[in-house]
Parts: C-alpha cells; sequence; structure tokens
C-alpha cells in the first residue's frame, strides 16, 4: 500500500499543488505534509497545524483540515506530526519528544495546534518563542490546553503554561463522563452575531466537555457546552443536571501577551476536537470561520465544509501497546489528497 501511496503522492504534487522543499519524492519532505490552493494568489496565507497526541487522533484531523483549507479557502497548509525515536520516519502519537519541522512557523501566518504534553527541544521550542513574539494567531483544539509539557520554555513561559498564557486555559478536569457523555455546543446570546458563529448551529463533539475554570472578564466565550446524554450527535441535554448549570465554556477568544512582553496576539480555543467530533459539519464550519476571523478576512455567510476527499476518524482512546505506530508505518505521505491511509484499530 504505501508504495501506490508515494507514487501517487509524486502525481498529485505535479497536478494539483503539493509541493515540498528538497530531496526524494519529487521534492516532497519527509517530515511534513504541504499542500497548496488549486489557484494560490496574493491573498493565500500560510496556516501550519500541528498535530500529536496520544488520545484524540490529531493526526487524522489535521490532515483532514488542511485539506478543507488549502482545496476550498485559499489557504496553503504544512501539517507537522510527531515522529518515532531516533530519527525514525514514521508517525508515532505516542513519542512526546518526537516534534519535527517546527521551522515552517517562520513563514506562517497561523497556527492551528491540537497537541497534548509535547516536549520539544530548545532548537523546535525557538521557533514557537519567535512565531509567538509576533504576536501571530493561534487556534488551538481540545488537548491545546495542555499542548506541552517538561522543563523548558517559549521566551519564558514555561512549556506547561501554554495553554493558560495563550490560550487561556489549562488542563482541568473532565466535566462530563468520559466516553459516555457528550457535548453540545450551546450560543451565548450576547455572541450570537459574531463572524466565528456565522453559519454554525450545531456543534456536537463524542468527546466530553471539560472543565474550564481560569477564563476572565476579559475573554469571549462563544459557546459553552452542554453535557449531552450519549455520544449519539442526537442526544438531548441533561437539562436538569447541576453539570449543566452553569455550562462550562466550549469556544472562546483569548488576548495573549507575547512571550517578550512587547504586544499581544489573538487565539482561538475550543474544548472540542477528537477527530470524530469534526463529523459535526458545524464544528468543521467554526474552525474554519476562526481561521478566516483571525486572518482578518471576511467570514462567508455559510463556510462551504463540505469533505469531497475520502477521510475516516477513528474514536479516541489510548494506544498503549509500544510497537503498534512502528507496525502501522504511518508517514505524511500517507495523507495526500485523494485517498485515505488504512489504519487497523489496535
Amino acid at each position: 500500500m504505501q508504495g501506490r501511496i508515494l507514487l501517487l503522492c509524486v502525481m498529485i504534487g505535479a497536478s494539483t499543488g503539493l509541493i515540498g522543499r528538497s530531496g526524494a519524492l519529487a521534492g516532497l519532505p519527509a517530515d511534513r505534509l504541504e499542500l497548496q490552493p488549486p489557484q494560490p494568489n496574493d491573498d493565500t496565507r500560510h496556516v501550519v497545524l500541528i498535530a500529536g497526541d496520544e488520545e484524540y487522533r490529531s493526526e487524522e484531523t489535521m490532515p483532514m483540515l488542511a485539506r478543507l483549507l488549502s482545496g476550498k479557502h485559499n489557504c496553503r497548509c504544512t501539517v507537522l506530526f510527531s515522529f518515532g525515536p531516533d530519527g525514525a520516519a514514521w508517525i508515532d502519537p505516542n513519542n512526546q519528544r518526537g516534534m519535527r519541522g517546527l521551522d515552517a512557523l517562520d513563514s506562517a501566518d497561523l497556527m492551528i495546534i491540537g497537541t497534548r504534553f509535547r516536549r520539544p527541544n530548545a532548537q523546535q521550542a525557538a521557533h514557537i518563542t519567535r512565531y509567538l513574539n509576533a504576536g501571530k494567531p493561534v487556534i488551538g483544539i481540545r488537548t491545546a490546553t495542555h499542548a506541552f509539557a517538561g522543563k523548558g520554555d517559549f521566551g519564558g513561559i514555561p512549556y506547561s503554561e501554554f495553554g493558560l498564557r495563550i490560550l487561556g486555559e489549562t488542563w482541568v478536569s473532565h466535566h462530563g463522563r468520559h466516553k459516555k457523555e457528550g457535548a453540545r455546543g450551546v450560543i451565548v446570546p450576547e455572541a450570537a452575531g459574531h463572524p466565528i458563529l456565522r453559519g454554525v448551529q450545531d456543534v456536537f463533539a463524542q468527546s466530553d466537555v471539560y472543565g474550564v475554570v481560569h477564563l476572565t472578564e476579559k475573554d469571549e466565550i462563544l459557546l459553552r457546552g452542554a453535557v449531552t446524554r450519549s455520544l449519539d450527535p442526537d442526544s438531548d441535554i441533561l437539562a436538569d443536571d447541576p453539570r449543566n448549570d452553569p455550562m462550562q465554556p466550549f469556544a472562546w477568544l483569548h488576548t495573549y501577551t507575547t512571550p517578550d512582553g512587547s504586544g499581544t496576539g489573538q487565539a482561538f480555543c475550543t474544548t472540542a476536537g477528537a477527530s470524530v467530533d469534526f463529523q459535526s459539519a458545524d464544528l468543521r464550519r467554526l474552525i474554519v470561520n476562526a481561521v478566516y476571523f483571525l486572518l482578518k478576512r471576511q467570514v462567508p455567510a455559510e463556510a462551504d465544509v463540505r469533505l469531497t476527499d475520502p477521510w475516516k476518524p477513528r474514536f479516541y482512546g489510548f494506544i498503549n501497546d509500544p510497537s503498534y505506530w512502528a507496525r502501522v508505518g504511518l508517514t505524511p505521505a500517507d495523507f495526500v489528497p485523494g485517498s485515505w491511509p488504512d489504519i487497523p484499530d489496535p
């Protein structure tokens, strides 16, 4: 299968805008997936999407979002992954020290991050620090509230405080029953006219509601997350449950101070974000709208979020088999448009 995919990779690179820097496979870099819009122009913006979590399948979410943003919304997209140890070519979401390719942020206009407890080395962290010191926008999904861990820092912001300082929240708790109860987005009445909510009506996530306690009056809450009876998208909200009074913040805007203290930047965060959550068209639309808003573009009345490429999101959960990812052998080339890898369940 891998040989066929690599051939497809070269063909798509020649005909539909898959781009690379240097090396084998017609110049395709081995440590990232890069996608161009069909007709790039002066308004094309560079979005870097960073995957790397052990539980919620961001290695499936970020390529899907990149295809959507590049194919329909005039974004050049670079997807970064965590890889196996010792220079391995295969993707390994369980390797917290496996981040590569963060130099892509040097030319980025927007960062979308969905990592969990990553431990970048100082050289990799420096790219994030420069990006944040420039006050550029950030979108965080699900575990981005606890995106990093360890003793390093981003220009004085400890890894463990990235979520709190940049997105407005850190890891707190599972507010709903994990893998038993879902989350439904409820629009905050005062935010109903916000451009990020344009065309958004029903956001449902099979991942549960997270506890959120550190936002302040300076943060703008757009959605609150209601605990639902089950993981069924048609599940009703538990109206009389005290956990829904009040409902937890589910999506918000936060202004961050740059690590060097010289300025500010804007971040959008949602605690939804398992790959299966993005089966919700309005969750995809929420993220696409946030991209437009943070890039200071006009948000469409109803952004096109139809998926025209194959995509097979898997249910979330930890994979504890230490040999699993090496056996699967996924590489960035497996996620080129027009196909989707058959990833076996552990």
